[in-house]
């Protein structure tokens, strides 16, 4: 006789009676490749990547230096196996069929206990972004540099936090339903995002995720309004990624097109505040005309 989900251990059930003083042990796995929607409700918090409810995490973060932190927490993310702590992995179990639920908002639900529900087992491990890149710079960066801004650059700080998860939605979605992923900001003038993925494999394959990821990356920091912050905000908000990150090409390119935008933006700003000041070559040309006749 089986034992119910409720009472499932470690991705292994038992299949004799539970009077049986020794009882036969059976490994149970799943694998299930469908991402189910996040609650909207959940959408731009940090505990949209993942809660550390395993201790391994906080720990990790708080035993390193400042200056090591960004690169002891992607090693860490990269090796770590979460299954490891058998009492969080009970209590997630206990409560699989809630979390693998759409929309789901129960106080343990993230992308990351969500993949660990749907992948028992099988060997599959969720997406080293959601604990590294999503996480850590939602939480940490966040907390850190959310005091050093104004008012309107608060704001922003919201807003591209609910866009990155928003569109990391828009992406996980169209991936069930076929091979390419093609987003378009919200903004006009902000980008677009196209990129061919087999169906169903964008979780399971970290770079491909991490490259999608970071190109939307531009399209969220752009509609949150990254155009409309003022210098001060602009200079505290890029000094942001950690400096081993500035290694990796993509940390550029996401910068280089963000910039792009803003520049022009500012350009365009401020053109329009000065060519009042400036005489129209047309208007003088002609007033010259009609003076020398």
């Amino acid at each position: 006789m089986a034992d119910d989900d409720k009472d499932v251990g470690y991705a292994e059930s038992y299949m004799t009676l539970k009077s049986y003083e020794k009882r036969a042990r059976v490994e149970r796995t799943a694998c299930d490749v469908h991402v189910p929607p996040a609650a909207d409700s959940i959408i731009g918090q940090c505990e949209y990547y993942y809660r550390p409810l395993q201790c391994q995490y906080t720990e990790t973060v708080e035993k390193v230096t400042a200056s090591s932190v960004w690169s002891t927490v992607k090693a860490f993310a990269t090796s770590w196996d979460p299954w490891t702590d058998r009492d969080v992995s009970a209590r997630l179990l206990r409560q699989r069929q809630t979390l693998i639920e759409p929309e789901c908002t129960s106080s343990d639900w993230s992308r990351h206990s969500n993949f660990m529900m749907r992948h028992i087992g099988c060997g599959h491990k969720p997406p080293v972004y959601y604990v590294s890149y999503g996480y850590f710079y939602c939480s940490n960066y966040g907390a850190k540099l959310k005091p050093t801004l104004s008012p309107a650059g608060k704001e922003w700080l919201d807003n591209a936090r609910f866009f990155l998860q928003w569109y990391m939605e828009r992406g996980l979605e169209q991936n069930m339903l076929g091979d390419k992923i093609e987003i378009a900001s919200k903004r006009p003038g902000n980008g677009s995002v196209k990129l061919p993925v087999p169906q169903y494999r964008l979780e399971l394959d970290n770079k491909q995720f991490k490259d999608f990821a970071f190109k939307t990356h531009p399209l969220a920091y752009l509609d949150g309004g990254l155009a409309d912050l003022q210098f001060p905000d602009l200079k505290e908000i890029m000094g942001g990624p950690a400096l081993e990150e500035w290694a990796d090409w993509d940390t550029y390119q996401q910068v280089v097109e963000s910039g792009k935008v803003v520049a022009g933006k500012w350009i365009s700003d401020a053109w329009e505040a000065t060519k009042g000041d400036v005489a129209d070559p047309v208007s003088t040309a002609l007033g010259r005309l009609m003076e020398a006749k």
